[in-house]
């Protein structure tokens, strides 16, 4: 069974046993580096380090990311089938993951790309339409296996408009699999994981429908199905995996968290109100992007007024008026791990005093949570304590009457609709099939969110308060000691915020 507590998730992953050929996968991997001299002289489908020395060294796949270790990524995986596989009574075993295919906005223009993150950690490759395939080796138990890429075929016409491909000579040399084939190739291929014997690890779920999906994969789910064949769900097993860090994914989470720390603080200095909206987005884009960010890990809220009580505000295009504050709450993505931020901040450089008894009880109740980032806590647990914590504040500043304890947690809902916090990773809310409820463990990372939202139209608040939504987010790493708050260089306390924006 999938593991059931952080303890045995934690034994699971973090020491994985890869029976008998340890030594031997550590040293046929530690020299795949030299195998890589063997990379083709031209552009492939992604960097390279042929053709992007100032980005990857030798032996790594995607920025800091070595061959080795995408494929102990994908030995863990096939362990944890292991011991799924005990239950099931089955030996041979074919697990397939699809990338992302191209997504148009019209006609031929494509949206950037952006590769299924499940995908992408598993073996690196950063083009669409590819399939990976890890299957068991006749006469070898798991988690020996053979990793596969289908990947487009190389098409001049096709790479003259969008640019090259790596082709199945690029796709090895780079990612360091065992083989790969042109995609059309994946049906011939898969004939024998037909068979009875064999159980397949698919995602037959509407989320990773494509034309990959129903052109190769559907028509392999049909007859697995009509045999009663087992297919079985991968892709929890891979966020168990991706829910611990390795220490090169910390320092790039660290990066990510160093780069939009001062994004935002380049984007609080160059406030002057009145201000448009739009203005502090492309700053803040901009901003992440000089520092090194391939992009923004998600639509950022730029929200001035009263629209910061719009939890989801992305349209960003209201001029922000003098005495009015500003929410931003963004990240960026840094070599595939993201950042998420939020700060709040008076456009005019002062906060009026209701803005600042508000701001002040958040931050209180943030303090008092990240501190509660250590192991054996859960996020649940945490969301139990702010809103208690909330509740209390809220009565203090005349919010909320006294009302009997029963109904505290629903009328504190009410200005506070969301978690205190999620999971952080590849994507903003990493790992979302496992549940916030598992203790915390060294490895993780946690945001930590608690706001407070009084809309102008709530007549049973104080005027005073009314149109204003506090939110103060950070990034944080659980350790065996104290958390570490990836986020710090973004100042948040409010001398420190009006000291950055009354530096002029």
């Amino acid at each position: 069974m999938i593991p059931q507590t952080i303890r045995s998730i934690s034994s699971a992953v973090k020491n994985l046993k890869i029976p008998g050929c340890a030594n031997c996968l550590y040293k046929r991997f530690s020299i795949m580096p030299s195998g890589q001299k063997n990379l083709p002289t031209r552009y492939l489908g992604q960097p390279s380090p042929f053709t992007h020395p100032h980005l990857l060294k030798t032996g790594e796949v995607t920025p800091r990311l070595t061959q080795t270790e995408y494929a102990l990524r994908r030995h863990k995986l096939l362990s944890l089938i292991q011991k799924e596989a005990e239950t099931l009574g089955s030996s041979d075993h074919a697990i397939i993951l699809l990338s992302h295919p191209t997504y148009y906005m019209t006609n031929d223009i494509p949206f950037p790309f952006h590769q299924n993150t499940n995908f992408l950690y598993l073996c690196g490759f950063q083009e669409p339409d590819s399939i990976l395939l890890l299957h068991s080796i006749p006469g070898m138990s798991l988690p020996s296996h053979k990793a596969v890429l289908f990947v487009p075929r190389r098409n001049q016409n096709r790479e003259l408009w969008d640019g090259p491909r790596s082709g199945v000579d690029g796709a090895v040399a780079l990612t360091g699999v065992d083989e790969a084939y042109n995609t059309e190739d994946f049906r011939q291929y898969v004939q024998k994981f037909k068979d009875e014997g064999y159980t397949l690890w698919y995602d037959n779920e509407p989320s990773v429908h494509s034309t990959l999906h129903s052109d190769y994969l559907q028509p392999l789910v049909d007859i697995k199905t009509k045999s009663k064949n087992t297919v079985k769900p991968v892709q929890t097993l891979v966020q168990y995996l991706r829910l611990i860090k390795s220490d090169t994914e910390i320092e790039l989470m660290k990066m990510a968290a160093k780069i939009t720390s001062e994004a935002l603080n380049s984007t609080m200095f160059s406030t002057k109100a009145p201000v448009d909206e739009s203005y502090l987005y492309a700053k803040f884009d901009f901003e992440c992007r000089a520092r090194g960010a391939d992009l923004l890990a998600y639509p950022p809220v730029v929200a001035g007024g009263n629209r910061c009580n719009t939890l989801h505000y992305v349209k960003n295009n209201q001029l922000i008026k003098e005495g009015e504050l500003v929410l931003l709450d963004g990240g960026c993505e840094y070599s595939g791990y993201v950042s998420d931020v939020t700060r709040v901040w008076p456009v005019n450089g002062r906060f009026t005093e209701p803005q600042s008894e508000l701001y002040q009880a958040i931050l209180d109740i943030q303090k008092a949570c990240l501190s509660l980032c250590t192991p054996g806590i859960s996020l649940e647990n945490i969301y139990g304590f702010m809103l208690n914590l909330l509740g209390q504040k809220l009565k203090d500043l005349g919010v909320l009457q006294e009302i009997c304890q029963n109904d505290v947690f629903k009328a504190v809902r009410k200005y506070c609709p969301h978690h205190v916090g999620h999971y952080l990773g590849m994507d903003v809310h990493d790992t979302p099939d496992i549940s916030r409820s598992i203790a915390l463990q060294p490895g993780m990372v946690v945001t930590i969110e608690p706001g407070i939202y009084i809309p102008e139209h709530d007549t049973l608040a104080p005027p005073r308060f009314r149109g204003i939504g506090i939110r103060i987010e950070d990034d944080v790493l659980v350790t065996d000691e104290a958390p570490v708050i990836l986020s710090a260089d973004c100042p948040k306390e409010l001398s420190e915020l009006e000291k950055v924006l009354n530096c002029h």
